[in-house]
């Protein structure tokens, strides 16, 4: 890694109803408007229901339901929706629930790693402006909706 060729990424900073997660763009496929609907009976507490993207059906899921956090859905409520990275035929997007619009951080290479408590599915916090951002384990995301059977 030569001095001049500090890598910098844009990032994706999700606002969730009790944090921010913290996404690569290339993470990202689209931001929807929330599709209000049924929630779907006998599911886990963090899966919402399918939602209509592009003539597909996509798994909605709450981040926070996830980490055994309430579900909120408020006023300002988004759906973005995930490249799934796993390369699973049956899975290649995941629909999350988030609570506003995403802003785009310039981050350099020196992420700044903050002590937090983290959930199953946080694998980091970083410290963006004066945020503390988490960074979502989305391959476990992706699991745990492989496990569930709603891919």
């Amino acid at each position: 890694m030569h001095e001049h060729s500090t890598s910098s990424l844009t990032g994706l900073m999700l606002p969730l109803a009790d944090r921010y997660l913290l996404l690569p763009n290339v993470a990202v496929a689209e931001l929807i408007d929330y599709q209000r609907g049924e929630p779907a009976s006998d599911a886990p507490p963090w899966y919402l229901r399918q939602v209509t993207w592009r003539n597909q059906q996509l798994p909605l899921i709450s981040f926070e339901a996830a980490c055994g956090c309430p579900l909120a859905v408020g006023d300002r409520a988004r759906i973005v929706v995930l490249n799934a990275l796993g390369g699973r035929p049956e899975l290649k997007f995941i629909a999350l629930v988030i609570q506003g619009i995403p802003r785009s951080y310039k981050l350099d290479s020196q992420l700044s790693f903050v002590d937090v408590p983290l959930c199953r599915l946080e694998k980091a916090a970083v410290q963006v402006g004066e945020w503390v951002a988490k960074v979502p384990d989305l391959l476990g995301l992706e699991q745990l909706v492989l496990e569930s059977g709603l891919a």
